[in-house]
């Protein structure tokens, strides 16, 4: 697995299991995340062992409880396994209301009123 951040200045790479028994898949709602990441932080545990930065700098976190496993940006993975989901909402307390409307309407790609030239 491989992935990296927007600009390319970051890459890493992956070799090992990704969430199932090593945790939940997380989206994290707290306001340190929303600030740092303009949303909430989507994030699998992976084995630290198996990760190594190829380009620029890491796009994880660590537990301290935990040193031995990571927790990846799941927005920063290239080509993430088919089957993962997100298991669980944490620090949901925090959810701003506009951030996970249930009824909000869901499209594959862009709104259906949205401009495709680029100039919203």
């Amino acid at each position: 697995m491989q992935g990296g951040c927007l600009c390319g200045g970051v890459r890493y790479c992956y070799d090992g299991p990704i969430g199932g028994s090593l945790g939940a898949v997380t989206l994290c709602h707290c306001g340190q995340c929303r600030k740092a990441h303009g949303y909430g932080a989507a994030v699998a545990p992976a084995l630290a062992a198996g990760f190594s930065v190829t380009a620029g700098s890491p796009l994880y976190s660590r537990r301290l409880g935990a040193p031995a496993l990571l927790r990846l940006r799941l927005g920063s993975v290239d080509n993430p396994p088919a089957d993962l989901k997100i298991q669980a909402h944490i620090y949901a307390r925090n959810l701003p209301l506009w951030a996970e409307p249930e009824d909000a309407a869901r499209y594959p790609d862009a709104e259906p009123d949205r401009r495709l030239d680029g100039r919203d």
